[in-house]
């Protein structure tokens, strides 16, 4: 028989033996299913499938199929969005935590900076106290330390002595 023709709804049991092991059925069977069914009604190319009833899929069975996947795809674009939509929020939490954390740190450096300020003031106002108080002590020469770049004026006054 020739692709794409009709096979004769008369053939025998043995007429068939490669499609009967290949659908899973006896060629018996497949050969009675063959002769029940109306192939002038059908037309067109059949496959075995079309003979295998509870073997093979239900006519219907393509439109199920379809509605299946696109419920399949309905449920998985459903999945998706609510996973793109924790993805933004996730983003957004970090994007605002990042935000409040350099703002705090800015405010801690600006705190920071005045702190110096603050401390670099107090040591001039030492410095100028120990300066003014050094006239009036009485003080080892070797004892008498002042940071570096500083003048110590009562060193130079032991000095010219």
């Amino acid at each position: 028989m020739m692709p794409g023709q009709l096979p004769d709804p008369s053939l025998t049991a043995g007429s068939l033996p490669s499609l009967g092991p290949l659908a899973g059925i006896s060629a018996t069977t497949l050969t009675d299913q063959l002769k029940l069914a109306d192939l002038r009604a059908l037309g067109g190319v059949l496959s075995p499938l079309h003979f295998l009833g509870r073997l093979g899929k239900r006519p219907g069975s393509i439109k199920e199929e379809r509605d299946e996947d696109e419920e399949r795809r309905k449920r998985r674009r459903e999945k998706n969005k609510v996973a793109a939509a924790r993805c933004r929020n996730k983003k957004k939490e970090r994007t605002d935590f990042l935000q409040r954390e350099s703002e705090r740190l800015e405010v801690l450096n600006s705190e920071l900076k005045a702190q110096i300020e603050e401390l670099k003031h107090e040591r001039q106002q030492l410095i100028v106290m120990l300066n003014r108080h050094r006239p009036t002590c009485i003080v080892r020469t070797d004892s008498v330390k002042t940071p570096e770049g500083e003048a110590n004026p009562l060193l130079e006054q032991l000095g010219a002595k």
